[in-house]
């Protein structure tokens, strides 16, 4: 059997890129039984019909998926924060940031409008120090676009930000052929405000970026929950102090005595603002069992 990506799934069809070539296909019941939905980004093993339709057969094994959007097998999310006009939401930014190290995924941070306010330094530095590869971008003149370029070839990534950062701006500056509008959704894929709402990757710069309309940072905070536990592992600059960390097993790591992570906290090698985002993330789910996930 050919293997096969799929690309697009709307109304039960799914759309597999094999050899240049795009096969409509149906997932096979089996799949139902189960209670596996293929998804956008999967590696499959499929059947060519002549005279049926063509099946999906055989879901690869994912790296990593998402709820919303349905996605799968992300390599890179390029995680899109304005300086100004919205201003930075550090909050929401270490959310995004914790949910894609939590499903193995490499966030890359992008500030735009740095054209209106040279803010956004302090806060390049904040996430230049935890370890997170930072762009800064002007809207104006386009510098610091060429460094996301190559970030996306051969990968499969995705972008998300609330309204109004420059996301659609961001897009088209990497590929004009997109004809993103603010506020639209894409025209090149033949999609507009009253049409159908579905995921799709679309080649760009060597690699696939996945069109994901209403793909919020609302949107991904609700549907994505870390434990407690799992927590301090979604923060790359703890790891180096967790397993120093008199309580290991047992620490909050909010302001036990004998926490490293504290310690470093105290003594400047962890931004404030990053721990306090875990501070608030560990309060909202602290009270949460892992079976009342299932």
């Amino acid at each position: 059997m050919p293997i096969g990506k799929i690309i697009k799934g709307i109304g039960g069809f799914y759309y597999v890129e094999a050899a240049e070539n795009l096969y409509e296909c149906k997932a096979r019941g089996v799949f139902r039984k189960k209670g596996i939905t293929p998804l956008v980004g999967d590696d499959v093993y499929f059947t060519v019909n002549d005279n049926a339709e063509n099946t999906i057969d055989e879901i690869i094994e994912r790296k990593n998926e998402l709820v919303r959007p349905p996605l799968s097998n992300l390599d890179r999310l390029f995680i899109i924060s304005s300086v100004v006009d919205p201003d930075i939401n550090t909050v929401t930014l270490d959310r995004l940031i914790s949910i894609a190290e939590h499903k193995e995924i490499e966030p890359v941070i992008v500030f735009t409008k740095i054209d209106l306010s040279d803010k956004f330094e302090q806060y390049a530095d904040i996430y230049k120090n935890a370890g997170f590869t930072v762009i800064c971008c002007n809207n104006l003149t386009g510098d610091g676009i060429e460094k996301i370029r190559p970030l996306l070839k051969n990968s499969i990534s995705a972008f998300t930000g609330n309204t109004g950062v420059g996301k659609s701006s961001l897009l088209n500056a990497l590929d004009s052929s997109l004809d993103l509008a603010t506020g639209q959704t894409s025209k090149k894929l033949g999609r507009g405000r009253h049409t159908t709402r579905h995921c799709e990757l679309f080649k760009c710069c060597g690699g696939y970026v996945a069109d994901t309309p209403g793909f919020s940072s609302v949107d991904f905070e609700r549907c994505e929950t870390i434990l407690k536990d799992e927590l301090p592992y979604c923060f790359r600059e703890f790891l180096p102090y967790i397993e120093n960390c008199k309580f290991q097993t047992n620490c909050s790591h909010i302001k036990d005595k004998g926490c490293a992570v504290v310690e470093a906290l105290n003594n400047g090698e962890i931004s404030e603002s990053r721990h306090n985002s875990y501070v608030q993330f560990y309060n909202e789910v602290k009270d949460i069992n892992e079976w009342e996930m299932k």
